[in-house]
């Protein structure tokens, strides 16, 4: 009943409660960001949302406020991530502020605040069947992975919870829960990335760094997720 009626509707509000209370932060990092970034302080990009009644995940644009500046060499090519992710960045991933203008996306229906998070398209073109099941669900702002262990488990592991989230029942007790233990995990800033990375690595990098995938695999499922991506 919870999943079906009333979750949406318990986004819905809750977002939109969300941006009218947190409206001065978000316009004060959006003066700042634009002040950091030299530009646009945010960060748009395509991801894969909820499967269509066809069972294709819908493609949509979720926003961030932008964490790297857009920095190039001189070859007109961008830097390493950690050549881009100055400081304002940095405090903005490790307080995880920079997630707020996905409160947008949940009040537009395109995310929930508890679900899978949304991933890159290059990454579902390398999910199995199973994997993708992911997907019958709305992405959330955050979500059981998040609360274990973010950033700092395996690919492989982050799909398991996400799909222990969706078979165990998606309940308003468990939601409720899942959002209490993100604020504990935002406020002790754990889990942010990594260990040793600047960002996290692909699903496709991962894959083919365990050997699990070819080279060839690796740049022909690239193409294929550009090609979704009318690149």
């Amino acid at each position: 009943m919870y999943s079906k009626f009333f979750k949406r509707f318990f986004d819905f509000l809750l977002s939109l409660i969300a941006i009218i209370i947190l409206s001065p932060i978000l316009l004060v990092l959006i003066i700042i960001g634009s002040i950091a970034m030299k530009g646009n302080p945010f960060f748009v990009q395509s991801r894969p949302g909820k499967k269509n009644k066809y069972g294709k995940e819908k493609i949509f644009k979720l926003i961030k406020f932008r964490t790297m500046s857009n920095k190039k060499d001189k070859n007109g090519d961008l830097l390493p991530d950690e050549l881009r992710l100055n400081k304002y960045g940095k405090l903005l991933r490790s307080t995880s502020l920079d997630e707020l203008p996905e409160l947008f996306n949940i009040l537009v229906g395109d995310m929930a605040i508890v679900g899978p998070r949304p991933q890159l398209v290059r990454d579902l073109v390398f999910m199995n069947e199973e994997q993708r099941k992911r997907h019958n669900v709305r992405p959330g702002l955050t979500g059981l992975a998040q609360v274990s262990g973010r950033n700092n488990i395996t690919w492989e592991q982050k799909f398991e919870y996400d799909l222990k989230y969706i078979n165990s029942g998606i309940t308003l007790f468990n939601d409720i829960k899942i959002i209490f233990e993100t604020i504990g995990k935002v406020l002790k800033r754990s889990d942010v990335v990594r260990e040793g990375t600047s960002s996290d690595m692909d699903y496709g990098e991962w894959l083919l760094n365990k050997g699990s995938i070819d080279y060839d695999t690796y740049v022909n499922e690239n193409n294929k997720a550009k090609e979704m991506l009318g690149a």
